[in-house]
Parts: C-alpha cells; sequence; structure tokens
C-alpha cells in the first residue's frame, strides 16, 4: 500500500468543488501564503483520463485533490446508517496508502511506490484512518498511518496539512479525530522538543478575553492574522471534545444553551485560556450560534467577494459541532436550513457532499432517508460501488429527487478550484487544512 492526501498552501478540502473559479483564482494567491492542500506544490499523481477512475472510487469527477477525502466521508457515513461498504471501495482506499503510512489526495498508480513529490497529507491521512479504524480490519494500516502522523507533529502540538508549515486548528482537529478513532489519547501524544499534546496546540488558536467582544470564543485558522473563522471554529469546537467526523446523535434538549466564554473582572486570558476543552469548546459553539443567528441559519462563505453566499458544507460542520457539544436543541434551526436548502448543493458536489450531511443527519438525530425530501442514504450508494448490505430495502438505489448524473460527480470537487487546490464556497467539511481561511483573506 502507498500513498494519500489532499492539500494546497490553502487550507484543506473542506469546502466542496472550488467554488466560483473566478473567486478562487484571485484569492490563490493569497490562500497560498498560508496552509494549503497540495495544489500548490509539485503536482500530485497525475489524474485519471476520462472513463478510467478506478471502480472502486465514489463518483465520476477528478479525484486528484480529494479521493481519499471523499472515499473516507463516503465510507464513514454509510458505516453510520448500516450500510456495509463494497470490499472494492474499502480496498481502494487502503491500497492509496503510502510505505511509510501516510496518505495523498490520489495515486493513479497505487503499485508505484510514493517518492519524495509524492505530497502526504495530514488531512486526507487522518481521514483514512477514521474511515478505516471505523470500519476494522485494517489495523495495520491504521497503526501505520497513526505513527506517520505522530512523526510529522510540530512542537506546539498541532498539525498543518502539509509536513513542516506552521499548524492550524482544521489540520489539528482531524487529527485528533483520527487518533481517538484509532483508540490513541490525544493528550498522550506530544511533540518531542515541547512536549505538547494536540489539544494544547488546539487551544492556542482560541480567541480569548482580550479579543474583541463579538469575536471571543471563535478560533483562528492559524495564528498569523488571527481572525475568527467559522469554519476553524466548528471543526475546533468538535475536536475539542475529542471527537471526529461520526458524532454520537445530540437530543433536542441536551445542553439547549450554550455558554460565552467567561470574561469576568476584565479578565485577559488571551488566545491561551486557562479554560480546559470542554469550555473552549463551549466557547466555540457560542460563537457559531452568533453567525448562524447573523446570518438566517448558515454560515457565509468566506471567499473574497462571495461573503453573502451561504457555506453549506460549513454550515453542516457547525451543526455536527453543536451536537459534539450536547447542544441538541442549537443545531436544529441550521438543520432545518440545510433539510431546505442544501439538496442542489449535495447534487453538484457529489459523495462527500452527500455524506456530510448524513453525518450532520446522523448527529442530530434526524433521519438521513428522509432529508427535506431527499433520501441521502440512497444518493450517496448511487455514487459508489453497490453496497455490500444494507439495513434498509431502499438505499442501495438512486434517489429520484436527485440527478444521476451530478449525484455521481466529485464528492470533494472540494474546494480546489481549477486545480488551484482552492476552497470555495461550500466548505465540505470538516477540518480540511486546506480549507479558505478566513483570516488570510
Amino acid at each position: 500500500m502507498d500513498s494519500m492526501a489532499p492539500q494546497a498552501p490553502l487550507t484543506h478540502p473542506v469546502a466542496f468543488l472550488a467554488r466560483r473559479a473566478a473567486t478562487a483564482l484571485a484569492a490563490a494567491a493569497v490562500l497560498a501564503t498560508a496552509a494549503a492542500p497540495a495544489a500548490f506544490a509539485d503536482a500530485p499523481s497525475p489524474s485519471p483520463s476520462a472513463g478510467k477512475l478506478p471502480s472502486g472510487l465514489y463518483g465520476t469527477k477528478d479525484p486528484q485533490y480529494d479521493g481519499v477525502w471523499r472515499q473516507s466521508l463516503a465510507l464513514l457515513a454509510q458505516d453510520t446508517v448500516g450500510v456495509r461498504p463494497a470490499t472494492s471501495a474499502v480496498d481502494w482506499l487502503a491500497g492509496q496508502q503510502c510505505a511509510d503510512g501516510s496518505f495523498t489526495a490520489f495515486r493513479a498508480e497505487p503499485g508505484k511506490p510514493c517518492d519524495a513529490k509524492t505530497m502526504r497529507d495530514t488531512n486526507q491521512t487522518a481521514a483514512a484512518i477514521q474511515a478505516l479504524a471505523t470500519l476494522g480490519g485494517h489495523g495495520d494500516t491504521v497503526k501505520k498511518a497513526v505513527n506517520w502522523l505522530k512523526s510529522v507533529q510540530n512542537d506546539d502540538g498541532g498539525w498543518s496539512s502539509m509536513p513542516g508549515s506552521p499548524s492550524d486548528a482544521n489540520s489539528t482537529s482531524v487529527v485528533i479525530g483520527a487518533l481517538v478513532a484509532a483508540g490513541e489519547k490525544p493528550e498522550s501524544v506530544t511533540s518531542g522538543k515541547g512536549g505538547k499534546n494536540p489539544y494544547d496546540g488546539l487551544l492556542t488558536f482560541l480567541l480569548g478575553c482580550d479579543a474583541k467582544e463579538g469575536e471571543r470564543g471563535a478560533f483562528t485558522f492559524q495564528l498569523k492574522g488571527a481572525a475568527p473563522n467559522a469554519d476553524a471554529t466548528a471543526a475546533a469546537a468538535t475536536g475539542a471534545l475529542g471527537k471526529g467526523f461520526v458524532v454520537a446523535p445530540a437530543g433536542n434538549g441536551a445542553k439547549t444553551a450554550v455558554k460565552q466564554l467567561s470574561c469576568k473582572n476584565g479578565d485577559k486570558g488571551g488566545k491561551q485560556q486557562t479554560a480546559g476543552r470542554e469550555q473552549a469548546a463551549d466557547a466555540g459553539a457560542a460563537y457559531l450560534v452568533g453567525v448562524l443567528d447573523e446570518n438566517g441559519q448558515h454560515l457565509p462563505s468566506a471567499m473574497p467577494g462571495q461573503e453573502k453566499q451561504p457555506d453549506v458544507g460549513n454550515t453542516a460542520d457547525a451543526v455536527v459541532a453543536l451536537a459534539a457539544g450536547a447542544h441538541g436543541a442549537a443545531a436544529q434551526k441550521p438543520l432545518k436550513w440545510l433539510e431546505k436548502n442544501a439538496k442542489d448543493w449535495a447534487r453538484q458536489n457529489g459523495p462527500a457532499a452527500y455524506a456530510q450531511l448524513v453525518l450532520a443527519a446522523h448527529a442530530t438525530g434526524a433521519d438521513p432517508r428522509s432529508f427535506g425530501g431527499t433520501d441521502l442514504v440512497a444518493a450517496l450508494n448511487a455514487t459508489g460501488p453497490k453496497p455490500a448490505a444494507t439495513s434498509a430495502g431502499n438505499t442501495a438505489g438512486s434517489d429520484s429527487s436527485s440527478d444521476s448524473s451530478d449525484a455521481k460527480g466529485g464528492g470533494m470537487g472540494i474546494w480546489w478550484v481549477v486545480g488551484v487546490g482552492l476552497a470555495f464556497g461550500a466548505g465540505i467539511g470538516f477540518l480540511l487544512s486546506g480549507r479558505r481561511k478566513k483570516n488570510e483573506l
């Protein structure tokens, strides 16, 4: 097995197909200076020509920048609803691993060893770990991947999407989810020099009591140019609780009120609050609720010129983050917004988008087979090889409410716009370190 991982000097594949090519290109120069997916480095493995995609891969769009990511999310989403993925789909993912344990976004020739030009990515690696650890039967693959992640941990305890770059909140969060899925204790995974663990690194991105009142509780993508980033906040609020892409359902009445960051008596705690992980997660959740309330229950796009456009993928991230903190009631409003507005977005973006919505539905106890009139499970299943088994008789077929040709489109079209790897307005979910960083724009 050899290779995997998404990247580029952006911030990770969190948004889905590059939003508007023009916008993405305009922002590429700026984003490239901050952590980003491989798109900006040496060209990744050659993309397959039309009609020659691996049979086990989800989606039909070019997997050059998001193959492992979209595959991992699809497998995880299926598992949460009792669908057993096709063996070919799981084997394809496991077969993308490099000999050193890392993953890159896509390897057209898995039999060819990874070399120095292979763009290894912590986000893709962490996503693959979460999927393979959850499905089981790939213990050695998972162990090697975890060991590789440990080998590229930064001195501050965190990670960037591309080893050697400054840590960011999104990448650190997705790795935390991977460590937990693999049975590791993140607090025990420390960097060689500073002895810092992932949680130490993650909390450095929290904007504390020395920030403006409306920004307190938010997380910044990176320390450079620290500014509130809703996407990073959603990722960090989940990661700070030691959770990954799959979050156990939160009841509607659970912890109905989020708690603002406490700054009594003029406390100036700064980014590195003395508060623990749970308080930081609560503060992040409170910030998200505020942004959602201000924008009609969706997160706005962080792309230049697209600020008035909703970011569907990152809104789904926010729903998962609120559910992770047991803020079930707070998650209901943005969930309802998704049910009304996410259908076309998911159809256009394919497997990863459907998977993200399935995971948001799962986290809130909603029915993914009846989500705003769409059977998300059937639509997701239709983008890849026929599942080995399903828990419901109607989940293996295509969704009558979706366009099959679009549904089979690439899930992560992920924000890698026109080959630049730009995360654009959709926001695929979670933490990818190649996401668009609002604070970098």
